[in-house]
């Protein structure tokens, strides 16, 4: 037997696999579950939908690509991180965004918000979101100003097939009405909205299969949308709407569970749910947008590393505060003696 010893750093792998594998693995998970969504979406909205999916998916594999290929990198597109970005950007936006603004919002994702931050894994802000949030920053008119409606309610009724509001600007504006099969419609997802965020019940379906796969924590996603729950109930707001609009629970799903930006412990995680909670709540009720989401998620990003540095366990430390395991152990070793 050798008598060498391997000693490494954190986090520590049991499965069998290679170093690429398991990046590639989780992602290729997440696609899966992404999968209902873009469907569904596609279904709603048309070829509008499904051609900015793939714009989107397209030129984040290509800038992320290109990215490597200049600074000399290995280039780690097969581990589907970049598709995984591309079809969230696309997801949370509206089928009626121009198409060339998914190019511009890729480059931001993959050059600024990953490549320059040292690639997967050390990223500070989720990409997707960071790409999204340049897009509505930049260009507000397009990324706002009009909204498509699922092809079955405009052939079926007077609605027309653009709006210019969004639920939640009717919502705060106080003008939008509750009819019969209103909470139905949008359960299911039969709405006006961002490609993938329609569908509360697909949404839900891929948290749990996300959380029985162990690929996502459920303590930030529930922590999330308690937190809005709970102060939507204090304000006295219609809570079936404020959960079921909106990008809430695409958000807490597929957003705050993100590896690289949310931070590592368990209470950690909390905090963190909660914030995002909160500052999307905050936003919507007192905000100038109607939609608090993304700027929610974007600003408890920036403080993940410190919600590890303030949760995470000390180790050489026993249950007496200040008190090293090994000095405890020492002196129970000589009064045992």
């Amino acid at each position: 037997m050798s008598d060498k010893k391997y000693i490494s750093s954190s986090p520590h792998f049991t499965m069998g696999l290679s170093s690429s594998r398991p990046t590639t693995m989780i992602m290729g998970t997440v696609l899966i579950a992404l999968l209902p969504e873009s469907i569904m979406g596609i279904v709603l909205f048309g070829w509008a939908a499904l051609i900015r999916i793939l714009v989107s998916v397209a030129s984040c594999v290509f800038f992320e690509f290109i990215f490597q290929k200049i600074t000399k990198q290995k280039v780690l597109i097969s581990n589907l991180s970049a598709c995984v970005t591309g079809l969230m950007l696309a997801l949370v936006c509206s089928p009626n965004v121009p198409v060339w603004m998914f190019v511009v919002g890729a480059a931001v994702a993959m050059i600024i918000a990953k490549g320059l931050f040292g690639g997967i894994g050390s990223n500070v802000f989720n990409p997707a979101l960071t790409g999204r949030a340049f897009m509505f920053l930049s260009f507000p008119a397009s990324m706002g100003a009009s909204w498509l409606t699922p092809k079955a309610l405009a052939a079926s009724s007077a609605v027309d097939a653009v709006t210019s509001a969004t639920t939640l600007s009717a919502i705060k504006a106080g003008t939008f009405a509750i009819e019969n099969g209103t909470y139905w419609q949008y359960f299911i997802g039969n709405r006006a909205g961002c490609i993938g965020e329609t569908s509360t019940l697909l949404i839900l379906i891929s948290f749990t299969f996300l959380a029985i796969a162990h690929i996502i924590d459920w303590r930030a996603p529930l922590t999330m949308v308690g937190t809005v729950a709970l102060c939507s109930l204090i304000a006295g707001d219609n809570l079936p709407m404020t959960l079921m609009t909106g990008g809430l629970l695409f958000g807490a799903v597929f957003m705050v569970t993100d590896y690289a930006t949310a931070p590592v412990t368990k209470k950690g995680r909390l905090v963190f749910g909660f914030g995002c909670g909160l500052i999307t709540f905050l936003i919507r009720k007192f905000g100038g947008y109607p939609e608090g989401v993304m700027f929610s998620i974007l600003i408890m990003n920036s403080l993940a590393p410190f919600l590890n540095n303030l949760t995470a366990r000390k180790y050489g430390y026993g249950k007496k505060a200040g008190r090293p395991a090994t000095v405890t152990a020492a002196a129970e070793s000589k009064e045992a003696r």
